[in-house]
């Protein structure tokens, strides 16, 4: 017996500042898209009634924001109080949820935006997809190219020069957001399949 193949959706709703966490947001609908799901980026800033529609279609939602004075960013915070609607009417319960966060600083408290992050997914009843990576460059042979550099086991983490644009993005770190889009899609993908084999 084989395993039918499936596409499942995945949705990046994402806030960006000044461009950095954009760049990352595309590296994990890249990651996604890579894996085989069908992978949409949805700027939370400027979301529409059609990408609130997709958001609830989604079989897999990653949230992710820059970590702004240690947590997300105030956009993405009234985005997150606008999903109560789909709260009380349970919307997105058992859909997929992951999360990734960029900041100035290496740690930057990006562990706070990540479990903010879980927090809201636990609120809609969804299933938190970590990362699924060891700690990168933490001895003498590692290196800051290391996938994970950072150390972070929650979700992606990133982090981008105060003085740089976009383009300061560090290549490790869009590998690690890649990473996460792939995990996220090839979980999705087995919960799809297994759950039409419960409903069968």
């Amino acid at each position: 017996m084989t395993t039918p193949a499936v596409s499942p959706v995945v949705s990046i709703a994402y806030h960006s500042g000044y461009g950095h966490t954009a760049v990352v947001a595309e590296a994990v609908r890249a990651g996604a898209a890579d894996a085989g799901a069908t992978a949409h980026l949805i700027n939370v800033g400027e979301i529409t009634d059609a990408e609130w529609e997709l958001l609830d279609a989604s079989d897999a939602i990653v949230f992710g924001s820059p970590t702004y004075m240690g947590t997300a960013s105030g956009a993405f915070h009234q985005f997150a109080e606008e999903t109560s609607k789909r709260w009380f009417t349970k919307t997105w319960h058992n859909k997929l949820a992951a999360g990734f966060t960029n900041s100035g600083s290496k740690s930057g408290d990006k562990l706070h935006t990540l479990q903010y992050f879980q927090t809201l997914a636990a609120q809609h009843a969804m299933h938190w997809v970590n990362l699924g990576l060891a700690p990168g460059w933490n001895s003498t042979e590692g290196s800051e190219h290391d996938l994970n550099r950072l150390g972070f086991f929650s979700g992606a983490a990133a982090q981008t020069n105060s003085d740089e644009g976009p383009e300061g993005v560090h290549k490790a770190d869009i590998a690690t957001a890649e990473h996460l889009g792939r995990r996220v899609a090839e979980t999705a993908k087995a919960f799809v399949v297994g759950r039409a084999a419960v409903a069968a």
